[in-house]
C-alpha cells in the first residue's frame, strides 16, 4: 500500500470490500455521512452505485472533492 493511504474494511451491499485512501478523505466521508445521518458504509454505497467509470476509491475522492466545493 502506498504511503499516506488508509486501508479500511467495508460491508457494501452485503460485500466485504477494502479500500485505501489517504485521511484527508476518510475525514470527508466520515463528516458527509454523519451529515447525512448515514453509516459511512451507505454512504459509499451511494457512491458505487452512481459511478460509471473508475475505481470506487477515485470515485470517492471526488465525490469529497466536490462536498468541498459546495462548502466554499
Amino acid at each position: 500500500m502506498a504511503p499516506g493511504l488508509e486501508k479500511r474494511s467495508l460491508v457494501l451491499a452485503g460485500h466485504r470490500t477494502s479500500l485505501a485512501l489517504e485521511e484527508a478523505f476518510w475525514t470527508a466521508l466520515d463528516q458527509a455521512a454523519a451529515a447525512r445521518g448515514l453509516a459511512l458504509a451507505r454512504l459509499v454505497e451511494e457512491i458505487d452505485s452512481g459511478r460509471t467509470e473508475g475505481s470506487l476509491a477515485s470515485a470517492c475522492r471526488l465525490f469529497a472533492l466536490a462536498q468541498a466545493r459546495r462548502a466554499d
